[in-house]
C-alpha cells in the first residue's frame, strides 16, 4: 500500500473524516443546528477529490482490489449528490432525535462511504465489505425512531440483508472454487477461456450471486423488505435507501456481470432471464402499488417496479462487447440519476408535509395545492416524471432504455414496460388529484425549514432541466461505460 492508493481512495477518506468530525462535534458542542452544516460543507471534500481524481485514467489500488475510473466516480458523484440532498432535507426533521443528531448524520456518511468504496470494487472480498459497510449502518438509521414500526423495520432489514449477504458470499465462494481466484479482472480472463456455460457450479455461482444482489435493488422475488422497511423507517432514510442503495446495487451488478460475459457474448438465456425478472419486478410493483395508502408503501412498490425498468438495460446487454454504443448499461446509468433526483424531489416534499401532519397516509396531502403551493408543484412534478411524461427526466430516462431494448430484440419487453408505465399513471396521479381536487379543514401553510425547501428546489430543478437538456449526463454515462467495456 502506498499513499497513492490512498490518494485514490481520498473520497472515502474523507467521507469517514467528516463523520467522525460529525460525531466529535455532537459530543462537544450543545447546539446541534451546526451538525448538518458541517456535514454538508464537509462533503465539498470528496466533491473535490473526486474532481481532481477524474483526470486519473483507469488505476488500481490496494492490490488491485479497488480500481478507479469514470464509471466508478460517476456512482461516487450520484451518492455524494443524494447524500446532500437527504442531510439538507434532514435538517428540520432530525430535530425530533434530540441528542442523537449526530449518530443520524454520521451514520448516513458511513453507508455512503460504503456505497462509493462499493463502485471500485473489483475483487469479491472488497465487494462483500463494501456491502456490509451499506448495510449495517443502513439497519440503525432504519431502526432510528426507536418506536414499535421503525425497530421492526431494522430487524427485518438486518436479518434479510444478513440472508442475502449469505447467499451472496456462498455465490463467490463457488466461483472462486472454479476460477481460483476473487478478481473480477482475472475471473473475466478464466471465464473467457472455459466459457460461461461450461459448469453447472460455476452457473450456480452467477445465479446465487444475482439472487444476492437482487435484494440490494429490491427486485422481485427478492423485494419482500421493502415495504415494511419504508414505512418504519425515517422518512429521508426512505429516500436515501430508494436512490443511492439502488444506484450503488446497480453499480456493482455492472461491474460484476462485465466480468462474467466480458469475452463471451451476453447469452440469450442470460438476456431473457434477466428480462423476464425485469418485467415480473415492473408487473409486482405497480400492481400493488395501485392498493397503497401510504406514501412511503406505495413509493416502496413504485423502486420496486423502477427496478424492473432499469433490469431493462441489464437485459439489453446481450450485445455487449460488440455493441457499439452499450446503450442499454448506458441507458441504467442515465436512469438512475434521473430517477434519483426525481424520486429525492419526493421524498422532500414528503419530509416536509409528514413533519407537520404527523401522517404519512396519502390523503393527508389533501388540500396540499392551498396550504403550499411550492411542495404541490414539486410534488406533481416528481408524479409525472416517475409515469414518464415529458418534458421530465422520466420521460427521457425511458425513451433511452427503452429504446436500447428494441435495438437488442426485446421488443417485447418494451411493449411490458409501456403498459406498465400507463398502469403507474393511475397511483402517481392519484396522489395530484388528492392535493388539487381534496379539500381538508386545515389550511395553514407548512413550515417545513429552509432545509427542505432547498432540497426540494434543487432536486425539481434538476428533475426539469436534466429532461430539457439530458445530453450532458448521457455523455457522462456513455463514458463511464466505455471505461468498463475496454
Amino acid at each position: 500500500m502506498t499513499l497513492h492508493d490512498l490518494y485514490l481512495l481520498s473520497p472515502e477518506l474523507s467521507m469517514v473524516i467528516i463523520a467522525s468530525v460529525v460525531i466529535a462535534l455532537d459530543l462537544l458542542l450543545k447546539d446541534k443546528k451546526i451538525l448538518p452544516v458541517v456535514a454538508l460543507i464537509g462533503l465539498l471534500l470528496p466533491i473535490f477529490f473526486g474532481i481532481r481524481l477524474w483526470a486519473i485514467d483507469d488505476e488500481y489500488a490496494f492490490f488491485n482490489t479497488f480500481r478507479l475510473d469514470s464509471f466508478a466516480l460517476f456512482f461516487k458523484y450520484l451518492v455524494i449528490g443524494a447524500t446532500a440532498l437527504v442531510i439538507l432535507s434532514s435538517t428540520k426533521y432530525a430535530e425530533k432525535f434530540e441528542h442523537h443528531q449526530g449518530e443520524y448524520y454520521a451514520l448516513i456518511l458511513f453507508s455512503a462511504t460504503g456505497m462509493m468504496l462499493l463502485a471500485s470494487s473489483v475483487e469479491f472480498i472488497t465487494i462483500y465489505v463494501a456491502l456490509e459497510l451499506t448495510a449495517l449502518p443502513t439497519a440503525a438509521l432504519a431502526a432510528f425512531l426507536r418506536e414499535s414500526r421503525s425497530a421492526e423495520s431494522g430487524m427485518k432489514f438486518l436479518v434479510l440483508s444478513a440472508v442475502s449477504s449469505a447467499i451472496l458470499l456462498y455465490g463467490m465462494v463457488l466461483i472462486y472454487g472454479y476460477t481460483g481466484t476473487s478478481h473480477l479482472s482475472e475471473i473475466a480472463i478464466q471465464i473467457s477461456r472455459i466459457g460461461v456455460d461450461s459448469s453447472p457450479a460455476l452457473i450456480f455461482g452467477i445465479v446465487l450471486i444475482t439472487c444476492g444482489f437482487g435484494f440490494k435493488i429490491s427486485s422481485v422475488p427478492f423485494q419482500m423488505w421493502a415495504p415494511d422497511v419504508y414505512e418504519g423507517a425515517p422518512t429521508p432514510i426512505t429516500g436515501f435507501l430508494s436512490v443511492a442503495s439502488k444506484s450503488a446495487g446497480f453499480a456493482i451488478i455492472l461491474r460484476v456481470f462485465y466480468a462474467f460475459f466480458e469475452a463471451d457474448s451476453f447469452d440469450v438465456e442470460w438476456a431473457n432471464m434477466i428480462a423476464i425478472l425485469s418485467a415480473i419486478s415492473m408487473c409486482v410493483g405497480n400492481l400493488i402499488a395501485i392498493r397503497q395508502n401510504n406514501i412511503k408503501r406505495l413509493l416502496a412498490y413504485s423502486t420496486v417496479a423502477q427496478a424492473g425498468y432499469l433490469m431493462v438495460g441489464l437485459a439489453a446487454m446481450s450485445t455487449l462487447p460488440g455493441g457499439e454504443d452499450n446503450a442499454g448499461p448506458a441507458g441504467i446509468l442515465f436512469y438512475t440519476a434521473g430517477y434519483a433526483m426525481t424520486n429525492l424531489t419526493a421524498f422532500a416534499v414528503i419530509i416536509a408535509v409528514s413533519s407537520y401532519t404527523k401522517d404519512d397516509r396519502i390523503d393527508s396531502f389533501a388540500g396540499l395545492a392551498k396550504k403550499s403551493p411550492f411542495f404541490a408543484s414539486a410534488m406533481t412534478l416528481a408524479m409525472i416524471s416517475l409515469i414518464g411524461i415529458p418534458p421530465t427526466v422520466g420521460f427521457i430516462s425511458k425513451v433511452y432504455i427503452f429504446g436500447s431494448a428494441m435495438d437488442t430484440g426485446l421488443e417485447w419487453l418494451v411493449v411490458v414496460g409501456v403498459l406498465n408505465s400507463v398502469v403507474s399513471a393511475y397511483y402517481y396521479l392519484r396522489v395530484v388529484k388528492v392535493m388539487f381536487f381534496s379539500t381538508t379543514e386545515s389550511t395553514k401553510s407548512i413550515n417545513s425549514g429552509l432545509g427542505a425547501v432547498s432540497a426540494t428546489t434543487i432536486a425539481m430543478i434538476a428533475t426539469f432541466a436534466f429532461g430539457i437538456y439530458p445530453t450532458p449526463i448521457i455523455e457522462l454515462a456513455q463514458t463511464a461505460i466505455k471505461s468498463i467495456v475496454s
